[in-house]
């Protein structure tokens, strides 16, 4: 198990090999993840603040490049939880407004 510091919301166990996002998502933090969690439309976003998430994956590394978001941003829809850390959401279905999307697969990649 990993603890999972939410800034805002509070502090979770989250099973190690769990979707990161699902992980949010599951304890009530309304996550963004409008393409359904296939790493192109970076609304699942969340900024670390501490901790390490696990390496980056082509396809997270490749939409991070193009749409020119800062190293300490990754996709919670790419991070399959492995080891504690402390993050901060950037998009909420509540602060944008917006359905949070389809509920992405279960199977870390």
């Amino acid at each position: 198990m990993a603890r999972i510091d939410v800034q805002g919301y509070g502090t979770y166990n989250v099973e190690n090999g769990k979707k990161l996002v699902l992980a949010l998502e599951d304890n009530g933090i309304d996550i963004l993840h409008r393409c359904g969690g296939k790493a192109r439309c970076t609304t699942c976003r969340v900024e670390v603040l501490s901790g390490d998430l696990g390496p980056i994956g082509e396809k997270e590394a490749n939409i991070i490049e193009t749409k020119g978001l800062s190293e300490n941003v990754r996709l919670s829809c790419q991070v399959c939880v492995s080891s504690d850390a402390s993050i901060k959401p950037v998009l909420t279905a509540t602060s944008e407004g917006l359905d949070a999307g389809p509920r992405p697969d279960e199977e870390c990649e």
